[in-house]
């Protein structure tokens, strides 16, 4: 049998009002009495029916989220730390990912015109003036997870991609006195691949460093962009003493290539990589990476869209950077 707000209310000894406005994150119910309620309505199960909660409210207690990819572990984590937040604010959420039969604009159209969302997260790589338009009519509210740059139209919560890349090359430079670095690129429409580069080739030219061109090569975030990234730069007559891979699928691959020609990291050829991926640890040699909080990610921008939905006040858009972090392991 299908539990009831009713057999809440009895067993939390409250009256249904109260289970109601419990529920629905009401601030009129003190925290101590929302979480008996909280506690109550999942030992027994309760489902609430948001189709008919939607229609009552005029409102929707689901966001969406809208990714690239879902099979990337990068997005796994962006998915939980968003659900954390939307979970504790009664909230539901609802994925979606761009292919190539479904484009960010299709998801966002989706999600704003059929009222099945009360707000949307994007996860982007790159803002053009088709996407801005969609959003600027979208009429609820919208936070980006990256999108080039920050741009104030919208609420954004940013990695602190330019500095972690800086700082990652400068270790390769100072701490491990390297003068040939190469550096695998993310996507080249990708505005946190651009940082990451901007980072690289800053942090050479800070510390007199000389860039050769052949040393930076094109990847797309891949394994596979990783391990042919790997092969192009080994394959050079002057090979590089260090790899800074723009992320760590591509440090993964580079991992794969190095194995298959028999290349020892780091005694022949050092690697850093950049997100600190839950594989990074245990891969051997482990990875030298740049952490990023990818859960606070979510977190951050959860929290932020909660903001929004919950004031009618605020016309100033708000930019959050996540910072990073240097993790020192036995790639370099």
């Amino acid at each position: 049998m299908t539990p009831t707000i009713k057999q809440i209310a009895q067993k939390a000894n409250v009256s249904i009002a109260t289970v109601s406005r419990a529920l629905n994150n009401d601030i009129r119910v003190t925290d101590v009495t929302r979480e008996k309620v909280l506690r109550i309505s999942n030992e027994l199960n309760y489902r609430p029916n948001l189709v008919a909660r939607n229609f009552v409210k005029k409102t929707s207690y689901a966001i969406g989220l809208i990714l690239p990819d879902i099979s990337d572990e990068f997005f796994t984590d962006i998915i939980r730390g968003v659900d954390e937040i939307t979970y504790k604010n009664g909230y539901y959420t609802m994925v979606a990912s761009s292919h190539k039969h479904r484009t960010l604009a299709d998801s966002i159209t989706t999600f704003s015109q059929t009222g099945l969302v009360g707000g949307v997260i994007l996860l982007m790589s790159a803002m053009t003036d088709d996407l801005k338009n969609i959003l600027n009519h979208t009429k609820i509210p919208v936070v980006l997870i990256g999108g080039g740059k920050q741009d104030r139209d919208f609420d954004t919560v940013a990695i602190d991609n330019y500095q972690g890349a800086f700082n990652a090359t400068e270790y390769l430079i100072k701490k491990k006195k390297f003068k040939k670095i190469a550096h695998i690129t993310g996507p080249e429409e990708n505005y946190d691949a651009y940082l990451r580069k901007k980072g690289f080739i800053d942090a050479c030219k800070k510390n007199g460093v000389s860039i050769n061109k052949s040393f930076i090569v094109n990847g797309n975030y891949t394994i596979d962009s990783g391990y042919h990234g790997f092969i192009q730069l080994y394959g050079l007559p002057e090979k590089p003493q260090a790899i800074f891979a723009a992320n760590d699928m591509m440090a993964l691959g580079c991992y794969d290539a190095a194995n298959y020609f028999n290349v020892k990291i780091p005694d022949e050829i050092s690697l850093i990589g950049f997100d600190d991926i839950f594989m990074s640890k245990y891969i051997n040699p482990s990875l030298t990476t740049v952490r990023v909080q990818i859960e606070e990610v979510g977190k951050a921008a959860a929290t932020l869209l909660m903001e929004r939905l919950n004031t009618t006040n605020g016309k100033t858009h708000k930019l959050i950077k996540i910072p990073t972090e240097l993790i020192i392991r036995h790639s370099c």
